[in-house]
């Protein structure tokens, strides 16, 4: 069902184990897609979640949304918009408070599960604002470092978790890219679970159920 008037277009899966305090989780879709994409993963995650999978607020033509315009134009010689990527970022974190107080759930166990584009947002989310977020699931993402520089926080970040994951022969972002995750993390003192898999731009089924095991032990 898509909800009520919070400030991006979502839909949900409220938890079906009932808690007093209920752990939520964001999906942030990839460049060009929107809310359905990761949704159909959130029947298969943990009964104790609440699911809120999230629309990009750059509608694209002739379909899809962006959570930032990337240029493609290598004369140009720009690789995405980070302004708007950092403009996306205040958009999520508004969007957090909103949807936790008006479905009542837990503002200190909050899960950002991002794919592609939405993994760069969730990376850049949860390190320049760790008191908003406690997990993150980075799928087929990288950490744009300009990003975080222009977000400027400096708070400590090292109370984090990260999943992140990346295909060898993605096509769409270099496996090079995610790589230098494991290092960046580490040297922010957050403990990290990075892995690869056999495959292109995508999500193998079993990285689906690694993730989800890694999910099962920090909500």
């Amino acid at each position: 069902m898509t909800t009520a008037p919070l400030s991006l277009e979502h839909i949900i899966k409220p938890a079906t184990i009932e808690q007093d305090k209920t752990p939520v989780l964001f999906m942030l879709h990839g460049y060009g897609s929107n809310e359905e994409d990761l949704f159909s993963f959130a029947t298969e995650l943990q009964k104790e979640l609440c699911i809120i999978s999230v629309r990009a607020p750059y509608p694209m033509q002739p379909y899809g949304n962006a959570w930032y315009a990337i240029n493609f134009d290598a004369e140009k010689g720009k690789w995405s918009d980070d302004e708007q990527a950092a403009e996306s970022v205040q958009k999520i974190l508004n969007f957090i408070d909103e949807a936790c107080n008006t479905y009542n759930l837990d503002k200190d166990n909050v899960t950002l599960l991002g794919f592609s584009q939405g993994a760069i947002l969730s990376y850049a989310t949860a390190i320049s604002y760790p008191e908003k977020v406690k997990n993150v699931i980075a799928l087929s993402g990288y950490i744009n470092e300009n990003l975080i520089d222009k977000l400027k926080t400096d708070k400590d970040p090292s109370k984090l978790n990260i999943y992140a994951s990346h295909g060898s022969v993605d096509q769409v972002i270099p496996v090079s890219w995610a790589q230098k995750t494991p290092n960046y993390l580490k040297n922010l003192g957050i403990t990290c679970t990075y892995e690869e898999y056999p495959v292109g731009h995508g999500v193998a089924p079993q990285n689906f159920y690694s993730f989800k095991e890694w999910l099962s032990t920090k909500i």
